[in-house]
């Protein structure tokens, strides 16, 4: 699912595709697909970390800065603690991308690395900095911006409105709606009609 967040704040379901394989083939095809509907740039792209999504959309749209969802990386690097010690360490997580400047996240993150956390659980750090490049374009932006671009958590809504109306509606006939309108889950979204900020 495609979320469009236009700079007046307003959002749009720009698109839904089922595919059973999501590969660096079928986001380029999205990607274009975007493009000869009438997306004519993205000036940031939230990805939730899926294979070949970041380069798809650089190559359709190269002036795109591409973000990594937070949520999504502090999620995945909470599975590797255990379940006591996961309040903890999101709350160090929580340090690093409240941040004001990448100069102090990758100094926190340093800090994370070195202090007894990032000692039991290098792989944190490690995952961290792999995704480095599309975690700092987050901060380049005012606090406002910022509340807006680290998450895909919209787009999960959306797609959440779309289980709960196929439950009710039975599989095949709630894949054949989405397939023939891609508007959909906010149609039928109690919060129809609203605009969120």
């Amino acid at each position: 699912m495609a979320l469009g967040i236009a700079a007046d704040g307003t959002k749009d379901v720009l698109g839904i595709w089922i595919e059973q394989n999501e590969g660096a083939k079928f986001w380029l095809k999205v990607m274009n697909e975007l493009r000869n509907r009438g997306v004519e740039d993205i000036l940031i792209a939230v990805v939730d970390g899926l294979k070949g999504f970041p380069e798809a959309i650089t190559t359709v749209f190269p002036l795109a800065s591409v973000q990594t969802c937070i949520v999504h990386l502090s999620r995945y690097c909470l599975s590797f603690c255990g379940w006591k010690e996961r309040q903890a360490v999101a709350r160090e997580l929580k340090a690093i991308y409240r941040a004001e400047t990448a100069e102090a996240a990758a100094k926190r993150l340093s800090e994370f690395d070195a202090g007894p956390w990032g000692r039991k659980y290098p792989m944190i750090a490690e995952s961290w900095r792999r995704n480095w490049e599309q975690i700092i374009p987050f901060y380049s932006y005012p606090p406002e911006v910022r509340k807006i671009i680290y998450t895909t958590n919209a787009i999960e809504i959306c797609i959440c409105n779309c289980a709960r109306c196929s439950r009710t509606e039975g599989t095949s006939r709630a894949t054949r709606r989405l397939r023939s309108s891609s508007f959909w889950p906010c149609e039928t979204s109690p919060n129809r009609g609203k605009t969120h900020r």
